[in-house]
């Protein structure tokens, strides 16, 4: 058993140091601040690490060693699901525990929730004044949902895209080019729309709450948002095309039961090869392509999301960050590890093992998106510069604000009055925004 831990412990630490020797190669240096050779000022230190399973964590903690190596810093870690994880963030932030000093979180899902409680150390002025850590590097929109009031409360670490994936097969036996327009994306739907054969247009998520995110690039594309100072937007003329171009393109050249899909069941009937396009993450390439989940994995391009009348707004988020717990009576340490995981050599390491990370340096060298295509490539690099940091409504109570919109795209797919489910979504969306922010 020891052999076989031994086995495969190996080959991740010796890829390990084949990327750090690379990045040194290309002038990226370790990220942590403290030099090993002057001593170790946070000797005897150990910080506690509350983390979600995600593959960015198991990518990093073989790595804890070195830094304890460097540091002094010892890391007490513990990895929860995301929800659990949510949980027992609350809990401990709420009895103001000191124990607990760095985080893992979700900006998007609950990130209001903590910058409202106070349960995230701004670290601002930390982030600013480090030159070695080059803030500028990250991309634009991912420092804008880790902000509290204009301060960063949080560094990003883990992003996506909305974008196009489309089946190059069929768009070369129909002389077709990825449609750059919304309106190209309806009629390259209905061009390819095959159903008698098992082939559909277009398939994307259609299941209420989970519909939300990826209708969000429609949305903002068509000139509309969620909500706008304070209050709820979504039934503006431009949100109510934006739901029924949603809606209208999965009913009419959708595949069937897409009432009931999430992203597993739409990148499943794209990756089965029923279905000629589909808008979705770009996180989500690996179900498409993976020879061993996907009959067209050799087939599959991908494009920059369509641009509506507005332009082209797609999401471009941080679904994952870092955090410092106020609380902590080791911030400076806790700081020293952030820094680190979150550094140019540790980002370059964890994006080559799939995981896209937030520095816009590693995304422009071919060593960092080694593990990626290189069309996916270039549609990531031209989405960084037109994303939106959002594809939700940033308030608290996200649950409840994706369920009413929900209602809108699922009355738009089933043909019904989407004005009237829009005006009551709309009346529904505002409550809780004044209950959110206290009006």
């Amino acid at each position: 058993m020891k052999l076989q831990r031994t086995r495969k412990f190996w080959p991740q630490v010796l890829f390990g140091m084949f990327i750090v020797a690379l990045c040194a190669g290309f002038g990226i240096t370790w990220g942590g601040s403290v030099d090993a050779a002057k001593g170790k000022p946070y000797a005897g230190t150990k910080i506690r690490f509350l983390a979600g399973n995600h593959n960015w964590t198991e990518l990093l903690r073989p790595y804890f060693k070195e830094f304890t190596e460097r540091t002094g810093i010892e890391i007490e870690f513990e990895s929860l699901p995301e929800e659990q994880l949510s949980t027992k963030l609350a809990v401990e932030c709420t009895s103001r525990s000191k124990s607990l000093d760095v985080f893992m979180f979700r900006p998007l899902q609950e990130g209001r929730l903590f910058m409202k409680n106070g349960w995230l150390q701004e670290i601002d002025g930390l982030v600013q004044k480090d030159k070695a850590f080059d803030l500028k590097d990250f991309i634009p929109s991912t420092l804008e949902v880790v902000k509290d009031k204009d301060k960063i409360a949080g560094v990003p670490i883990v992003t996506e895209r909305e974008i196009l994936y489309y089946r190059k097969d069929l768009f070369k036996k129909y002389k077709l080019n990825p449609p750059k327009t919304l309106d190209e994306l309806m009629a390259t739907a209905k061009r390819l729309n095959d159903p008698s054969n098992g082939i559909y247009g277009f398939v994307a998520r259609g299941q209420r709450a989970a519909a939300v995110t990826q209708f969000s690039s429609y949305l903002r594309g068509f000139g509309a948002d969620f909500m706008k100072d304070g209050k709820a937007t979504i039934n503006t003329p431009e949100a109510i095309k934006a739901f029924q171009f949603y809606g209208d393109i999965l009913r009419n050249y959708g595949a069937p039961g897409v009432l009931n899909m999430n992203w597993p069941q739409a990148a499943g009937v794209f990756a089965q090869g029923k279905a000629a396009m589909y808008t979705d993450a770009d996180s989500l390439y690996r179900s498409t392509v993976d020879k061993d989940k996907s009959l067209i994995g050799e087939h599959v391009g991908f494009a920059p999301f369509p641009a509506g009348p507005a332009g082209a707004r797609p999401y471009n988020v941080v679904t994952w960050a870092l955090g410092v717990s106020p609380n902590s009576t080791k911030k400076d340490a806790a700081w020293e590890f952030i820094r680190w995981a979150t550094g140019k050599a540790m980002v370059m390491l964890t994006q080559q093992g799939g995981v896209p990370g937030a520095r816009r340096s590693i995304w422009k060298r071919s060593v960092g998106t080694k593990g990626f295509p290189k069309e996916l490539v270039a549609v990531i690099n031209a989405s960084a510069s037109i994303g939106v940091s959002s594809d939700r409504p940033l308030v608290i109570q996200v649950g409840a604000a994706r369920d009413a919109i929900g209602d809108v795209i699922t009355a738009a797919i089933e043909n019904r009055d989407v004005a009237a489910a829009a005006n009551k979504a709309n009346q529904i969306f505002q409550a809780i925004i004044d209950k959110d922010f206290g009006k």
